[in-house]
């Protein structure tokens, strides 16, 4: 693990690096990302159902939480390059997900992207994601990991 630009050159972050990202989720995110996936669930798509279950309204697809955490990815990848990395990062993949709550249409998502790890030998950055709502409280966590590439 390594903590300084000095001996981590080649990729330019360092643990404790942090980027983050907001944003309101619509029913227009959740409608055009049903019609990319194919997920048209009554979770998602269908409020008469859902106001029959215990949660009571429509809410958004883990899967498009987990976008918005990959924006976050990139952003990390984008301060790397700013800060004159010399390699491509790529994203190795999400670990650890879990939905903590439901996120409803019109909340308002926190992704905060955290640096948690580096390994110089395999050119690997680990980040703990933290997704909060308006009201601060924990929707979704996850792990992401990074490989920068030549």
């Amino acid at each position: 693990m390594s903590s300084s630009k000095e001996e981590n050159n080649e990729i330019d972050i360092v643990v404790g690096d942090v980027t983050r990202f907001a944003k309101t989720v619509s029913e227009t995110d959740v409608y055009l990302f049903a019609g990319i996936t194919g997920d048209f669930s009554a979770n998602h798509v269908n409020e008469q159902e859902m106001q029959k279950t215990s949660i009571g309204k429509r809410i958004a697809h883990g899967a498009l939480l987990v976008g918005y955490m990959s924006a976050c990815s990139t952003m990390m990848a984008q301060k790397a390059s700013l800060a004159g990395s010399k390699r491509v990062p790529l994203s190795l993949g999400f670990n650890r997900i879990r939905f903590l709550r439901p996120v409803f249409l019109g909340d308002t998502v926190n992704i905060e992207y955290v640096i948690v790890e580096i390994d110089l030998e395999k050119h690997r950055a680990r980040a703990a994601i933290t997704v909060q709502n308006q009201a601060q409280e924990t929707v979704a966590v996850a792990e992401h990991l990074l490989k920068w590439i030549d």
